[in-house]
């Protein structure tokens, strides 16, 4: 077992229009500790406020943990996951040859991944799980109020 802390983390984008305004959510947990983060951009895509809120996430870890980060977007978990060693080894490029979109937010996301132990976990949005239902409320705060915690 590792002596790593063991966080347990849900996130989640909002867009209002696609693009459009958009927010970020991310509950962290930490034993009986939880720490609420959001924020917002003026002019973006629900899949950017995705990738944002899990790496805002992870760099809000100041040491390496053992992560268990939920989303309900099979974008950021297959892309993470299944896709991204293919876009490395093809210079952020897909299968098709066309450049990887949201490559800066990839690439983000790769290097505060590679900081922890992440097991990546997917959970159907909008059907009652707590935490997923406290990240899109923090999404959509992040939509009205984008900058609190930056």
């Amino acid at each position: 077992m590792s002596d790593k802390k063991r966080v347990i983390i849900y996130t989640d984008g909002a867009c209002k229009g696609n693009p459009g305004r958009g927010g970020w959510g991310a509950l962290l947990r930490y034993g009986e500790v939880e720490r609420a983060l959001w924020g917002g951009e003026s002019d973006t895509t629900n899949n950017r406020m995705e990738l944002m809120a899990a790496i805002k996430a992870l760099e809000t870890l100041k040491r390496s943990c053992h992560v268990d980060l939920h989303t309900d977007s099979q974008y950021v978990r297959q892309g993470i996951t299944l896709w991204m060693p293919n876009w490395k080894k093809k210079n952020w490029r897909t299968a098709s040859g066309s450049a990887v979109k949201n490559q800066d937010l990839w690439k983000r996301l790769d290097e505060q991944a590679q900081r922890h132990e992440v097991e990546w976990h997917w959970v159907k949005g909008h059907a009652g799980d707590p935490g997923n239902e406290a990240a899109d409320d923090l999404a959509n705060r992040g939509v009205t109020d984008p900058n609190p915690n930056l």
